[in-house]
């Protein structure tokens, strides 16, 4: 058993047999009462997110969740198949799992797959991923990094916004949590 001294951020805990991972925390100890942990946590499986304040020194229970460094392979069907590095097994992730992630996976890169009870729970992508510009508008002369935006297609089907100078066959270096270009490789 661990207690709310012991949250950090994606710390997954089981609370009425569900699965829930804190996204933010914030200890709190105001002038009068009790101190308390303020949190936001998402539920695994759904992905609902909600609220939850928690009294200081309380116990809750952590799951098992066992986060493997895994090569995605390809997809086969709906499902996304990964490998183990160390022990070359494979393991089918289904669509739901991957989530929004998938906009940005490119065979061979490797991720974290998070796993309780040999059930993949998410999939995790670096921060930053560097894709080709597969199809944009050409930029014309004089467009500068402060100007405006257009859109650009990526290899792996994703489309972003990008500056005007960005043309075809660019590497790109993106923001894999919410898709923003960081910059040209």
């Amino acid at each position: 058993m661990a207690t709310t001294a012991d949250f950090k951020n994606g710390l997954v805990l089981k609370i009425e047999g569900q699965l829930w991972q804190i996204i933010e925390f914030q200890h709190v100890k105001p002038g009068k009462g009790p101190a308390f942990v303020r949190t936001k946590m998402k539920n695994v499986l759904s992905g609902k997110t909600v609220d939850k304040t928690w009294n200081a020194g309380v116990k809750v229970e952590p799951a098992t969740v066992d986060r493997r460094d895994m090569t995605f392979l390809y997809r086969d069907g709906s499902d996304f198949v990964f490998m183990d590095g160390q022990t070359y097994e494979q393991i089918n992730v289904t669509e739901q799992v991957v989530g929004d992630s998938a906009r940005f996976l490119l065979e061979n890169t490797v991720v974290q797959v998070a796993i309780h009870d040999d059930l993949p729970l998410y999939v995790e992508l670096p921060v930053t991923v560097e894709l080709v510009v597969q199809h944009t508008d050409p930029g014309l002369q004089g467009d500068r990094s402060t100007g405006g935006s257009k859109p650009a297609t990526l290899e792996t089907g994703a489309e972003i916004q990008v500056p005007l100078f960005i043309n075809i066959g660019d590497k790109l270096k993106v923001d894999s949590r919410d898709g923003n270009y960081l910059g040209r490789t």
